[in-house]
């Protein structure tokens, strides 16, 4: 054990992490998978156990080739890949399989294999963003340079994501102007930035309502704020079982397989698969254990940041954390009725097909980092600790 864990490169904590989270999710998928394959495999569990499990499998080895590189690699790609992901997010607008008026997926031709474009774009802009904000570290940003060099492959990404995905559009964007004040933009640059996406996100509200079709979404969106915290059991049956289920669980495990929420709570291994795991671990061990497990993961990205000499690493490390981190923590959000119904899956627990590789993806680069720190300043007691990007 101890020979394949000094074989990992990079942080062996988020390793450990990843390890984790993958068990749980094996687990949990198996547990509460039952109903779908009643639906469609005829009961058995095994086909989509399979599948979760390969993709598990291959996003593990997707991480341990991208850790293996060096991390600047990835600097140079986002700027070739940034005008894909937008040709991307613009083809699976116009063409995209459309599932509950949502056009999130593209298909792979020959192999038949469908993706959301926004898992790829989130990763690739957020890495831009820090090549960007990195290149032009210890400068004076204008609002001109702002605008241009970050807000418009900012807008261009989240604006195409919007219209089928509007928590993804938020997170990511929230993401990135917390990425661009680490990156010293300034302040009153910021306070523009926010004003005016507000101003034009409300423009595009009242576009909607006059031109049917731009926000097909939209109805959707008001029902679940107009329905939040109303005791409205037809139009909160997903939160109302999942808190059956959180209740159901109590303080300690019930046991792997003891849940029953798997029969009645909708996406028990997708959208609601933390209440499902409170239900059968608990809510010491399942509840803030997983949540633990994710602030783990956070801790390390900073710690990850901090050490870093290059200010692209620093940024993308601490940009890529927080996104994972905070779309598990709106999972969880809305499994206790914290926040409206959004969608969001959890990071590498949920059941979610394509998604496991881009998350596997945006940790590697993290751990690229951290095998790029290890390399560049060896820890010895006679050498002194290298200043970091911000020190």
């Amino acid at each position: 054990m101890n020979t394949v864990i000094h074989k990992l490169k990079g942080d062996r904590v988020i390793w450990m992490t990843v390890l984790f989270l993958g068990l749980i999710s094996l687990l949990a998928v198996y547990s509460s998978i039952s109903s779908l394959a009643f639906k469609h495999e005829g009961g058995s569990t095994m086909h989509y156990l399979m599948k979760h499990g390969i993709m598990l499998v291959t996003g593990g080895a997707i991480m341990y080739y991208v850790a293996k590189q060096q991390f600047t690699i990835y600097s140079r790609l986002s700027q070739l890949l940034i005008g894909v992901m937008v040709v991307l997010l613009l083809l699976t607008l116009l063409l995209g399989s459309n599932i509950n008026d949502a056009s999130r997926w593209i298909t792979i031709p020959i192999i038949n294999q469908s993706f959301q474009t926004s898992d790829p774009a989130k990763v690739v802009l957020i890495v831009y963003l820090a090549r960007v904000l990195g290149k032009h570290h210890g400068q004076e940003w204008s609002l001109r340079d702002v605008l241009l060099k970050l807000m418009v492959p900012v807008g261009a990404i989240c604006g195409l994501i919007l219209p089928a995905n509007f928590s993804t559009a938020a997170v990511l964007f929230t993401v990135c102007l917390v990425i661009m004040f680490i990156g010293q933009v300034p302040m009153k640059h910021m306070v523009v930035i926010v004003g005016s996406a507000i101003g034009a996100f409300i423009l595009l509200l009242v576009l909607a309502k006059s031109t049917p079709g731009l926000l097909p979404r939209l109805d959707t969106w008001v029902g679940r704020i107009e329905s939040f915290g109303v005791e409205d059991h037809d139009a909160n049956y997903q939160v109302e079982h999942a808190k059956i289920a959180i209740a159901s669980g109590g303080f300690l495990p019930n046991g792997p397989g003891s849940g029953q929420s798997r029969n009645f709570l909708p996406h028990p291994y997708s959208d609601m698969i933390y209440a499902f795991i409170i239900e059968e671990y608990g809510s010491i061990l399942g509840g803030l254990g997983l949540l633990l497990l994710y602030l783990i993961l956070l801790f390390r990205a900073v710690r990850i940041a901090s050490s870093c000499q290059k200010p692209f690493g620093a940024l993308a490390a601490i940009g890529l954390g927080l996104m994972l981190v905070l779309q598990a923590m709106i999972n969880m959000a809305v499994a206790v009725n914290l926040v409206p119904v959004t969608g969001q899956p959890l990071p590498l627990v949920s059941m979610g097909g394509t998604s496991v590789w881009f998350t596997c993806l945006a940790i590697g680069i993290m751990l690229s980092v951290s095998r790029g720190n290890e390399e560049q300043a060896p820890v010895t007691k006679d050498v002194e600790r290298p200043r970091t990007a911000f020190a």
